[in-house]
């Protein structure tokens, strides 16, 4: 008689699943709440315990850590393997339906302690996974629900799997036990600091394939980091299509902008850089002010919110045409007007911290760095000039700082009386990405200007005065800084430095 062990966490269709095999004469064993789960629905289902003649020990801690389960599960069906099993009592088992204890969910519950989340490592069941999938041509590993069904139907039809189906199976089982393994040594380097470990494994769970990347010739997918934490892939689509690979990059781009401020803010993105950005005392009147600080490139864009949004803000954002709005919340007559518009996607996710690790592939490996969490505030602001920024013109620096963070480098961004009025992105020279900011010189008189990185010379202090920038804010530490600083005590304007640069590539 053919045996199948099952032993999951997810009993999603595992009742149906052992019925199958049982109609096709598999005998069935198992352990612990899966055992009870089986018997409790009728299913006729063996212990482990009684196949081993040994007990479940240490708190369930040790089950099926046996020579009479993995002899079964590792034997070839090969003479010489087949005689040692029978030399040992021991029967093949040629079916193994496991998935492992819910680790992440349990660390992702607020106050777990380190006890528990040991105590949800899975020991046994990665063991068996492993012996099985290593054993594919003679054992079948199923880690997955959605693989319940086609196994029967092979089986039904012909009474095994194929071997292409053999090598899929193995390969789920070793990407699974590989995430588990991942998501154990994620949560082990939170505990003890350690960032950059000598070996780093990043988990993903695909969320869904994409139609195609950023152009149509590539092809693309979606994935969840499959550590603790907030992720846009669980953020609400209230309304609209999937998202794009395009969209998911703006999307993250606006929302890590937005979440930066404490006052009422919009943030309107174009290929991840901000075209409008504003704080105000209403959310309506920061959308208003976002959008009319470049509305030609806001034709197509991404806006966020980060308060819930309301009607009379949502009527406005809903009239030109934009890709994704993202917001913390909406009000209901806010969201029945985004969703007259059945293209326009909706989303709506909570308010977190950024993610602690960023991850870039280069060719045969990766770079990581953590995430650009630096701010400053006013206390941290060097006057190097002899005419110091006035109260409103700090507060107008640190709201173009923030901005200018999250501009492809090289970055200027000019501001005044919280709004953005230009920005000049990604440019192979600094004084070339302030023309394009500086474009609009009747918006600009009496403007503020920041620089994500020091001037290397005075040349934008130059151009700046000319556009009539009353103020500037930069890291410093260029060898000519004096340089830039003699311009400004020329021209009247006021100069800080941060000590802190935001490159962004």
């Amino acid at each position: 008689m053919k045996r199948a062990l099952i032993s999951v966490s997810n009993k999603e269709g595992i009742i149906e699943f052992a019925r199958g095999l049982e109609q096709l004469g598999y005998e069935i064993i198992s352990t612990g709440g899966t055992y009870k789960t089986l018997a409790d629905a009728g299913v006729k289902v063996m212990k482990v315990a009684d196949i081993t003649g040994f007990p479940e020990i240490l708190d369930g801690r040790v089950k099926t850590l046996h020579p009479k389960i993995h002899g079964g599960i590792l034997a070839r069906r090969i003479p010489d393997h087949l005689q040692q099993l029978e030399a040992n009592q021991i029967d093949t088992i040629d079916i193994v339906a496991v998935n492992l204890y819910p680790f992440r969910e349990t660390v992702s519950k607020p106050g777990v302690t380190v006890e528990e989340a040991i105590e949800n490592i899975d020991i046994g069941g990665p063991s068996m996974v492993r012996s099985a999938a290593k054993n594919h041509e003679d054992v079948i590993i199923v880690v997955k629900p959605e693989f319940y069904g086609p196994v029967l139907e092979q089986l039904q039809q012909s009474g095994n799997v194929s071997r292409e189906m053999r090598l899929k199976l193995a390969l789920e089982a070793f990407s699974h036990t590989a995430a588990y393994d991942a998501m154990i040594s994620a949560y082990l380097a939170k505990l003890t600091g350690d960032t950059f470990l000598d070996n780093m494994t990043v988990a993903g769970e695909k969320v869904y394939e994409l139609r195609y990347g950023e152009n149509p010739h590539q092809k693309a997918c979606f994935y969840r980091t499959m550590t603790p934490g907030a992720s846009l892939a669980d953020a609400k689509v209230l309304n609209g299509k999937e998202l794009s690979y395009n969209n998911i990059i703006d999307v993250q781009a606006a929302w890590a902008l937005v979440k930066e401020f404490e006052q009422n803010a919009c943030v309107i993105i174009k290929h991840t850089n901000p075209c409008g950005t504003a704080i105000a005392d209403s959310l309506e009147e920061a959308y208003d002010k976002a959008f009319g600080a470049d509305p030609v490139s806001a034709f197509g864009g991404i806006i966020a919110f980060n308060r819930k949004v309301d009607a009379a803000t949502a009527r406005k954002a809903a009239e030109p045409f934009m890709e994704c709005i993202i917001a913390p919340g909406y009000d209901d007559d806010a969201l029945a007007i985004f969703q007259a518009k059945k293209n326009l996607r909706v989303l709506e996710m909570k308010i977190s911290s950024a993610p602690q690790l960023q991850i870039k592939s280069v060719e045969g490996g990766f770079v990581v760095q953590e995430s650009d969490q630096g701010t400053v505030t006013a206390a941290d602001l060097q006057v190097v000039t002899k005419t110091a920024p006035t109260a409103e013109e700090i507060t107008d620096l640190l709201f173009a700082w923030k901005i200018v963070k999250h501009v492809k480098s090289n970055a200027i961004v000019t501001a005044k009386n919280g709004v953005s009025i230009g920005v000049g992105a990604g440019q192979m020279n600094r004084v070339g990405s302030a023309g394009i900011a500086l474009t609009d010189a009747e918006k600009n008189n009496g403007a503020v200007m920041a620089s994500d990185a020091f001037f290397p010379f005075s040349d934008t202090v130059e151009l700046a005065a000319a556009r009539g920038i009353k103020a500037i804010i930069q890291p410093g530490g260029s060898i000519r800084d004096q340089e830039s600083i003699d311009a400004c005590n020329r021209y009247g304007i006021a100069m800080v430095f941060t000590g802190m640069r935001h490159f962004k590539h």
